[in-house]
């Protein structure tokens, strides 16, 4: 994919090289990657998306997913976790671009050198973004969020937390409040609860909203719950965050197919007077990995080309970008787990690089949109029921 920003002369050899030389610490220790982040900023990563005469580079979603992609390859928890400020940058940006100014307070923060971050997840919502067990209740200038959100990658530095809450006040007329709240808002604390199997360098711990107040001023967005509030805010926030995702494991993945392809020309057995490459089966897991990569490359940049030159599909949009995530995801998946089944013992090492990403990978399965959700929102559009129909089945 060509893209006009020199992804290349942005995360340099020497860079990556540093990153990757960390990435195995970072997963050991359960720790932040402290370091990368201060490169990233130095560069100007956390810009890329944001508008040229907002002192950014004006990059395209078709062009942060390379760089993404390109970062994950040596870093994933570092990539997954600078996704969620970038996806944010990205679709106020995107916004801005349509003649939507509801996005400024994103751009005004992202350009004065704030970090943003995503408070989407929470236990037993499982769709987030368009229902929320957080509660948002209206006030004078602003609202009260009161909920606990988990999965808050870049909980060390983030400056304001992106997060949505349900304003269940009409309860035949429920709505999402999307805002973003200060970090040193009364009433929110972060606690250090991340020590998961995968994507450990994100320190993406629980935040705890108690009656946090969220200013109009940042407020995004107030919509229906559901999918019946899917407006172009919804729809460009699923296609930069499920592209980003996308992005990042499938570099872990392509990583992965780059280990096994070197360790097999490289190693022998007592049964073959050649290297493991000239083992048949050796040659079809290889061959299976490599597919299932152009599969899912094809797909991811034929989605974010498609984005950005804003193409219309309509309803379909949600479609493509839920599928995308999981084809990709899945294939990621895949092709570390082969890549486990072609290193044989080795592959389950600590000391070696699949082990890890095998690890990282399977996260990608469980982060939103996961199977689950996948299929129940492909399958119903493309049946022709409403999402929002009540009971959910049956």
């Amino acid at each position: 994919m060509t893209t006009t920003i020199p992804v290349a002369d942005l995360l340099t050899d020497d860079l990556l090289n540093r990153f990757d030389s960390r990435a195995m610490t970072y997963d050991r220790e359960n720790r932040f990657f402290a370091e990368d982040f201060e490169d990233l900023v130095s560069t100007g990563y956390l810009a890329l998306p944001l508008p040229v005469d907002r002192g950014g580079m004006g990059a395209s979603i078709a062009e942060v997913v390379a760089a993404t992609r390109r970062l994950a390859s040596v870093a994933p928890a570092t990539a997954v976790a600078c996704n969620m400020h970038l996806y944010w940058v990205g679709i106020a940006a995107d916004l801005e671009r349509a003649g939507d100014s509801r996005g400024k307070f994103i751009l005004d923060a992202a350009a004065a050198g704030r970090v943003l971050a995503a408070g989407h997840g929470e236990r037993g919502n499982d769709i987030p973004g368009l229902f929320s067990s957080a509660n948002a209740e209206r006030v004078d200038g602003g609202w009260r969020i009161t909920g606990h959100k988990i999965f808050g990658s870049l909980s060390p530095v983030w400056d304001y937390l992106g997060l949505h809450a349900m304003d269940g006040s009409d309860p035949a007329a429920p709505k999402i409040v999307h805002g973003f709240v200060a970090r040193d808002a009364e009433g929110l604390r972060v606690e250090e609860t991340w020590d998961a199997l995968g994507m450990r360098a994100t320190a993406s711990h629980d935040t705890i909203l108690d009656g946090v107040f969220l200013p109009d001023e940042q407020v995004i967005t107030v919509c229906p719950a559901g999918f019946g509030g899917a407006d172009n805010f919804i729809v460009a926030w699923f296609a930069w965050a499920l592209f980003g995702l996308s992005s990042v494991y499938l570099g872990a993945a392509e990583r992965a197919y780059s280990e096994t392809v070197a360790a097999a020309q490289k190693k022998t057995s007592l049964a073959m007077t050649r290297s493991m490459a000239y083992h048949p089966e050796v040659q079809h897991n290889v061959a299976e990995m490599r597919m299932r990569l152009e599969t899912a490359s094809a797909l991811l940049e034929r989605m974010a080309i498609d984005w950005t030159a804003g193409v219309d599909y309509g309803v379909d949009w949600i479609v493509k970008i839920v599928t995308t995530k999981h084809v990709v995801a899945t294939n990621a998946w895949r092709v570390v787990d082969t890549a486990i089944d072609v290193a044989g013992g080795g592959g389950v090492m600590k000391r070696n690089r699949l082990e890890q990403l095998f690890r990282d990978v399977r996260m990608g399965l469980i982060h939103p949109a996961n199977p689950l959700f996948t299929h129940e929102v492909v399958g119903k559009l493309s049946l022709g029921v409403n999402p929002d129909e009540q009971p959910r089945w049956g």
